[in-house]
């Protein structure tokens, strides 16, 4: 049986698809040829078979925001507070009112410093004298104020404060109480007024100064700028000065612990029976990077646990922002 002559058509599908299967296999033996070409050429020019980069974890860093988590202090109230940037790093009611005790010290020099100059003298008065503690000084006695001023800070003499209020207060024809509200309102410290310029309570309920740890972050960082040289003896375990009349005074630091604080500017203590403890103390923190930490309302040995807390958080902080960068 004869099998028929296959038509037009279907001829030229037979030939098309013999046309695409050559073309398939010229293709396959030019992609092996450019392999083999590829494997042979090479090693001549040096190129190695690159092993994956082996990619390391990142180093787990402490994001600095957790320095401060879970912090627990005695102290009703207490802030970190950077002086440079502004910043606060960490706080515990900060902006609370609470009695100042002999943080109220620092107001009554600033207000004083502003008022008067660091040689102006201060004569101790009967009146100052009458104030709650023993300084070893006598009525009559003279100094320049820079000098007390600094006793009166690093060893918190009440009588020494006392004299330099009533002195600041008659150059600016003003009152005690007058003169120290007038310093905190251009200080902008809202939360912050004083009855006496000791902070020593007025009464059983009253206290002679209060303010915030905010406040006094604030007014730490000020005073530290316009009397840098009254600021900075604070950090000093003895303060020793010599009245115009030739008699030397010699006291102790009221924070026995501030030589430990490495890089301090400034250091002062607070208590009474309302306050409780406080503390404030400036250090630096890199290279001109002043810090406060303030607390208020601790108690009389845990005002310097919870300084020393904040402190070392604070530490842990500022490492861990280095190590981010």
């Amino acid at each position: 049986m004869t099998t028929p002559a296959p038509d037009l058509k279907t001829l030229i599908r037979r030939l098309e698809k013999r046309h695409q299967k050559k073309q398939a296999a010229t293709a396959l033996i030019a992609g092996t040829a450019v392999l083999g070409l590829t494997v042979l050429v090479a090693p001549l020019f040096g190129q190695e078979e690159v092993a994956p980069l082996a990619v390391e974890p990142a180093p787990v860093v402490m994001p600095a925001s957790d320095a401060f988590e879970e912090v627990r202090l005695e102290g009703k109230a207490a802030i970190v507070y950077d002086l440079v940037t502004g910043e606060t790093l960490y706080e515990k009611n900060s902006r609370s009112q609470l009695p100042l005790a002999s943080l109220t010290k620092l107001l009554t020099v600033y207000a004083a410093a502003e008022s008067i100059g660091t040689n102006a003298t201060i004569t101790m008065s009967d009146t100052a004298l009458l104030s709650e503690g023993e300084s070893g000084f006598s009525a009559g006695e003279s100094f320049a104020f820079g000098d007390l001023a600094r006793l009166a800070l690093v060893s918190s003499s009440n009588d020494a404060t006392a004299a330099i209020a009533e002195t600041a207060a008659i150059a600016k024809a003003t009152t005690g109480k007058n003169m120290l509200a007038s310093a905190a309102s251009a200080l902008g410290l809202a939360q912050t007024y004083a009855l006496n310029g000791t902070g020593l309570d007025e009464s059983t309920s009253v206290s002679g100064g209060y303010g915030s740890a905010k406040d006094i972050a604030t007014l730490s960082g000020k005073l530290l700028q316009i009397a840098p040289e009254i600021a900075n003896a604070t950090v000093n375990t003895s303060i020793s000065i010599r009245s115009r009349e030739g008699v030397l005074h010699t006291l102790l630091n009221t924070n026995p612990g501030i030589a430990r604080i490495p890089n301090a500017l400034l250091s002062k203590t607070g208590f009474t029976d309302l306050a409780g403890g406080n503390l404030a103390v400036v250090y630096d923190a890199g290279i001109g990077h002043p810090i406060a930490i303030v607390v208020l309302g601790s108690s009389r040995d845990g005002r310097f646990t919870d300084v020393n807390t904040l402190l070392n958080r604070t530490n842990e902080y500022f490492a861990g922002v280095n190590n981010q960068r």
